[in-house]
């Protein structure tokens, strides 16, 4: 039992807020005696810290240590712990206080696992463990945090930004996430410097921070980045893949690892930072979000719109699109290059239209009427819809690798190359890669290449005035390539996001303000004409639109 005293006048208003933390034992030797009541006191909103504030607000006296006092608060605080298997946040709430914390429980969508005499254990995703923190702080509740999940999480040094100076979109990106509790989604073009955003959120908030990313390729740029405009030394960062698995204070990872690992590292950030966030509502990804317990959170992307609509997703994930800039702000504002696109039609052979002609009155034989996107649902079960998604799949091969297409690439690639252009040749298929790369004896870049051919094919295409490279879909995403000025698209998915990545190669600001040309190879009269003309009414003008993100 703790006791403590108190020799001065009380009011009675003042005795009675005594009594809400504690029981009167009398009066002795001139002093008001009181024995604490923890539980008395937690019911009365009065945490550790309060009686504290309380006792010295009206001079009392403790009888014993201070340490007495807190301990007395102990059966009456839930302990919080780790579960690495499963990777969930396990909370043990003594029964004395559940009803309490009833509300908090439900808030932070906690599930029961099991029970003891005296107290009950939750699970509660980490994704919702900050709400979980503020709340049992508001309170006053104190908590048991042995892992120290619910603390703050500081880096030993306050970092400093240097060597650059964030420009006047980038400091409103930040401003803008600082306002949004430092949660949300920058959406920026390729070129813009999300990367930059990214390094100067971990000096704003200076915390152990983990960082997502798409490709070891990007890994490397992160860390490069950190290294060129951050006090921070090499040794404060750390890289987790295949081949290398160091946990830093600043730690980068790949998806794939991520996936993996998150589970063990979870415990050690407070700030998640997630590059080409449009992959992350993918269901292996999700989990990533979803079991990190940083607090902080940012996604970036050039394209966080999805063609299925779960970009939404992102939102209770991370926050939803609190900044954005289309490509044509940014050249307006002279930070990316002036830029046109040319739709170039060619024609399928006789040969070619009338197998694809056949395979369109298969396909619209077997759908009945019915949107792709239904007819993708019911491939799950359906025979019938997954024979009609492989004669899809068929009719766009063929207007894929259509001879017209690599004829017409070859012949722009070759006048561009002579009027001194660096080109890229963007596929979907590595044998059609492979076949103009032949041709015109240009760079070849798959997702076969080794890492360390891919680097060296990059850095001679970087270091020459002119040249061409054919990329397949590596290309789309993760390849820096400053100066390249020619994009010429042969095949692909016909998505908005493929599109917008692919210009997004071409728009690094050009010597002399020279503008960027992206062709986009079509055939008439197919899907790839009414996708061209949907793409320059729709990404160009409306893909950053805020209507894509409500």
């Amino acid at each position: 039992m703790v006791y403590f005293k108190v020799k001065r006048w009380l009011e009675e208003d003042e005795f009675r807020e005594l009594l809400k933390i504690s029981d009167y034992i009398g009066y002795r030797d001139g002093y008001r005696l009181f024995s604490l009541n923890p539980e008395k006191a937690l019911r009365n909103n009065y945490g550790v810290e309060d009686v504290l504030n309380l006792l010295r607000d009206f001079n009392a006296e403790l009888e014993g240590p201070l340490e007495d006092l807190k301990k007395a608060f102990d059966e009456y605080s839930p302990l919080i712990e780790w579960d690495n298997v499963r990777g969930y946040v396990i909370l043990h709430v003594p029964k004395t206080i559940y009803p309490r914390l009833k509300h908090i429980l439900s808030l932070v969508e906690a599930k029961r696992s099991s029970e003891t005499p005296s107290t009950l254990v939750f699970k509660i995703l980490p994704l919702n463990s900050d709400l979980l923190g503020k709340s049992l702080r508001r309170l006053g509740i104190p908590v048991k945090d042995p892992l120290g999940l619910l603390t703050s999480k500081s880096l030993q040094v306050k970092p400093e930004l240097r060597n650059i100076a964030l420009r006047d979109y980038q400091r409103e990106a930040l401003s803008k996430w600082v306002e949004n509790n430092y949660r949300g989604v920058i959406a920026l073009p390729t070129g813009s410097g999300k990367t930059l955003i990214g390094v100067a959120a971990i000096i704003e908030k200076a915390v152990r921070s983990l960082i997502i990313v798409y490709t070891k390729e990007q890994m490397v740029q992160w860390r490069n980045a950190i290294l060129e405009y951050t006090s921070i030394p090499q040794s404060m960062i750390g890289l987790i893949y295949s081949e290398e698995k160091k946990i830093a204070p600043i730690t980068i990872t790949t998806y794939q690892s991520g996936f993996r690992q998150i589970n063990d590292i979870s415990p050690f950030f407070d700030l998640l930072i997630v590059d080409e966030v449009h992959h992350l509502p993918a269901d292996k990804f999700k989990h990533i979000a979803v079991h990190s317990i940083a607090g902080y959170r940012m996604g970036l992307s050039a394209t966080p719109f999805r063609e299925d609509g779960r970009h939404e997703e992102l939102f209770p994930l991370l926050g939803g699109v609190i900044y954005y800039k289309t490509p044509q702000d940014l050249v307006a504002m002279g930070y990316l290059a002036r830029y046109r696109v040319e739709t170039i039609k060619v024609k399928l052979s006789s040969e070619e239209r009338r197998l694809y002609d056949e395979l369109r009155r298969k396909y619209y034989s077997l759908v009945n009427g019915k949107e792709f996107k239904q007819v993708l649902e019911e491939a799950r079960t359906n025979e019938k819809a997954r024979e009609a998604l492989r004669v899809h799949s068929q009719m766009r091969s063929i207007l894929a690798r259509a001879r017209a297409k690599i004829e017409k690439a070859v012949e722009i690639a070759r006048r561009e190359l002579e009027n001194g252009g660096k080109v890229i040749v963007f596929t979907q298929y590595v044998d059609q890669a492979r076949e103009i790369s032949e041709r015109l004896n240009a760079y070849l870049l798959t997702g076969e290449v080794p890492t360390s051919e891919r680097k060296r094919i990059l850095e001679e295409f970087k270091g020459s005035e002119k040249g061409i490279l054919v990329v397949t879909t590596v290309g789309d995403e993760g390849l820096d390539i400053p100066d390249a000025n020619v994009g010429i698209i042969v095949s692909g998915t016909g998505s908005r996001r493929q599109f917008i990545q692919r210009l997004g190669r071409l728009l690094r600001p050009k010597p002399g303000g020279k503008e960027a040309i992206l062709y986009e190879i079509v055939l008439e009269k197919t899907s790839e004409e009414f996708q061209a003309r949907r793409r320059k009414t729709t990404v160009l003008d409306e893909l950053f639109d805020a209507q894509d993100y409500e």
